[in-house]
């Protein structure tokens, strides 16, 4: 049966229908189980067993009889018992002698199973029960409201309405005892159903609500895994990791529950690594113990104020622990043979797009930007060959396009007054002066201001022939300056 909130034929993973897990349509729960007893042909006088797993929100299964021999298959839904009274609606998880197996495996009996199935789930039922469904998180706000108006240090995280719309199962999470008489009074008086409270751990609490884990994957409580083993720092210890809290953490503000997934490769690796080692006495002086490679099988040791590190094989560091046990100090740790690394093979990557450099958008868009800057200056890419004229024009302005050159790209045709000299140094005016001190004729040769520096103009730079006045039009040749 597939899922009917994506619409797919078959069965789809928890990202598919974003329910993490608690659609209960046999495709992405994380409580499906595998029936390999389906194609397995029974005996003709087989009588078929009469208890049926069945399945609800979140992580909750139950067991009970079929009375009336209901031909039920996976994924159904059936209308159950309930404890309280009326019915509850939930899918059909397992049939047949895998319901024997598992009572075995949970640890409970035939006779301990007293409620049983009503019925297959009628359309009226299931209208019902999408209806009390729809109310869940309308239910769960004012109920947080309520909670927080008699300010009682609780978190509700979740609601599970029954399947006839009759009562309500709250799960809160808190440090310790909370006395909810008062908020149990408030919710039935505002949703007129019975109130159950549930208190829950973290670990259920975020089982119950997803998310995403550092790993950058789905949690594994809200996917797949269903029991909760005991975490312990000796966990972190053994793998060689930061005792860091923010790091260790998960979602659930617990440790991580990963951390027991390979904790039994490196109990196994440790038995070879030598305990009590970590200081190694030689005649150079004691020898401290920094980093261990469990499955290199390499130990690291630095002396005092040194800051290199001497990586010795555990067979070496046995031997220098003998021999201090023995009272012989070695002459140092470099006795040792050297340690063979295992190199790293580097893959080799072949650049088929052609799209390696992570910076070629940040060129381009430069490229860009120089371009249209130049394009409003009315600037151009120089022809190639072109040399660049480096004689200035004494209005500070270009030479003219269309005049001729003598070779070295040297202009020819009368040189106006004040120009540059071929030699590039700037022709001496000899005259009088102006008031004020400045000079109306020619200067006499060698003769400089007062102050000793040479008249500047435009403060002092000089302006090179590939920069334009303002407001110069580079096809109109300058106007005529007088004599």
């Amino acid at each position: 049966m597939g899922c009917g909130s994506c619409s797919t034929g078959g069965g789809c993973s928890p990202a598919g229908c974003k329910s993490n897990g608690s659609c209960l349509t046999n495709g992405c729960s994380k409580l499906d189980v595998h029936d390999w007893l389906s194609h397995m042909d029974m005996p003709n006088n087989y009588k078929p067993f009469s208890i049926v797993e069945v399945k609800f929100k979140g992580s909750r299964k139950e067991f009970y009889h079929n009375h009336d021999n209901i031909y039920l298959e996976a994924g159904e839904l059936v209308a159950v018992e309930t404890t309280t009274g009326g019915y509850d609606i939930g899918h059909v998880s397992i049939t047949g002698e895998l319901v024997r197996m598992q009572m075995t495996k949970r640890h409970v009996k035939e006779a301990d199973v007293t409620k049983k199935i009503y019925r297959r789930a009628t359309p009226a039922d299931v209208d019902k029960w999408k209806l009390a469904k729809d109310l869940e998180w309308e239910t769960m706000h004012k109920s947080r409201t309520l909670a927080l108006e008699l300010k009682l240090s609780m978190k509700i995280s979740d609601v599970d309405y029954q399947g006839d719309k009759t009562k309500a199962t709250f799960y809160y999470t808190a440090e310790g005892r909370v006395d909810f008489r008062e908020l149990i009074k408030k919710m039935a008086e505002s949703f007129r159903i019975r109130i159950e409270m549930r208190q829950i751990g973290m670990r259920q609490e975020a089982s119950r609500l997803g998310g995403i884990g550092s790993c950058g994957r789905e949690l594994c409580c809200s996917t797949w895994l269903t029991d909760f083993k005991t975490v312990s720092t000796s966990a972190a210890r053994y793998q060689n990791l930061s005792l860091n809290t923010l790091k260790l953490a998960g979602q659930c503000g617990k440790l991580k529950c990963c951390l027991n997934y390979e904790l039994d490769t490196y109990m196994d690796a440790l038995k070879h690594i030598p305990d009590n080692v970590n200081v190694l006495k030689t005649e150079k002086g004691d020898a401290r113990l920094q980093k261990t490679d469990i499955f290199k099988k390499i130990m690291w040791f630095a002396f005092p104020r040194e800051e290199s590190w001497v990586p010795l094989p555990i067979t070496r560091v046995k031997e220098i622990q003998q021999m201090n046990r023995e009272g012989v100090l070695p002459a140092d740790l470099t006795e040792a043979v050297q340690v063979e690394l295992i190199p790293v093979k580097v893959l080799d990557y072949e650049n088929v797009v052609g799209q390696d450099s992570l910076t070629r958008l940040d060129e381009r868009r430069n490229n860009n930007k120089n371009k249209s800057k130049n394009k409003s200056r009315g600037k151009g890419p120089r022809p190639e060959g072109q040399a660049q004229q480096t004689g200035a024009r004494p209005d500070g302005g270009n030479r003219q396009p269309n005049a001729p050159q003598r070779e070295g790209n040297a202009q020819t045709g009368p040189r106006p007054e004040g120009g540059r000299r071929p030699d590039g140094n700037r022709q001496q005016n000899n005259g009088p002066k102006r008031e004020g001190g400045a000079q109306v004729g020619p200067r006499p040769e060698g003769e400089n201001r007062p102050d000793g520096n040479r008249p500047q103009g435009n403060n002092g730079n000089r302006r090179n022939n590939n920069r334009r006045g303002p407001n110069r039009n580079p096809n109109n040749p300058p106007p005529a300056r007088p004599e």
